[in-house]
C-alpha cells in the first residue's frame, strides 16, 4: 500500500473546498480559467498543480498558498488516542463535549461524545451545515432531542438518524446524566 502524500492530501482538499461551495468543475473554471479537464485531474491527484494553478485556485478560494499548503502538510493521525481527544466543558449550559474523531481531509465524517448533566438543554438556532447527517446514539440515560420542530425521546441503546435541515434542541429530561455519541457526516 502506497504512503499518502501531501499532493495526495492537496488533491483531497481542493476538491472538499469545491465540495464545500457548491461549485461544480465548470462553475471553478469559470472562476479561475482553468480547464475543466485540468481541474478533475487536479483533485483526482492525477496531475500535481503547478505555482500558477495553485495561485489561481488560491484566490478563487479566497486564501493564500501557506495556509492552504498548511492544511495538508501533515496528516492528521488515524489512531486518535484517548488522552489526545479534546474535551470541552461549558458550566453554564452543563454540557461536555469530547472529539472522539476530529475531522480529517478526505474523510466526511466526525465523531462526539456529549453529556448532559440533569436539565441541561443547549438550542441552535441552525445547522453549521444544511443538510448534516447526524446519528445520535444515547449510551447512558435518556435525551430529548428536537430537530427541526421534531421531538424525539431517546433512551439507553436507542439511536436517531437525521439530516439538519433547521434547528435542534438537546435537553436532559432526567435526574441523571445522560451520554451520548453524535456521529456526523457531511453531505
Amino acid at each position: 500500500m502506497r504512503a499518502e502524500t501531501v499532493d495526495d492530501r492537496l488533491a483531497v482538499r481542493l476538491g472538499a473546498l469545491r465540495a464545500e461551495r457548491g461549485w461544480s468543475l465548470d462553475d471553478l473554471a469559470a472562476r479561475t480559467g482553468i480547464s475543466r479537464s485540468t481541474l478533475s485531474r487536479l483533485e483526482r491527484g492525477e496531475i500535481s498543480p503547478t505555482a500558477a494553478l495553485l495561485g489561481r485556485l488560491c484566490t478563487a478560494y479566497e486564501r493564500t498558498m501557506s495556509a492552504l499548503l498548511a492544511e495538508v502538510e501533515a496528516a492528521p493521525a488515524e489512531l486518535v488516542r484517548g488522552g489526545d481527544q479534546p474535551v470541552w466543558h461549558d458550566e453554564t449550559s452543563g454540557f461536555t463535549r469530547r472529539l472522539i474523531s476530529p475531522p480529517r481531509p478526505g474523510l466526511r465524517g466526525e465523531v462526539v461524545e456529549g453529556r448532559l448533566r440533569p436539565g441541561a438543554d443547549i438550542a441552535y438556532e441552525a445547522p453549521p451545515v444544511p443538510g448534516l447527517e447526524q446519528h445520535v446514539w444515547v449510551l447512558d440515560g435518556t435525551l430529548e432531542l428536537t430537530d427541526d420542530g421534531r421531538r424525539h425521546e431517546i433512551g439507553a441503546g436507542e439511536c436517531l438518524r437525521f439530516r439538519l435541515w433547521g434547528g435542534t434542541r438537546f435537553r436532559n429530561p432526567g435526574v441523571a446524566s445522560v451520554r451520548y455519541a453524535v456521529f456526523v457526516v457531511l453531505p
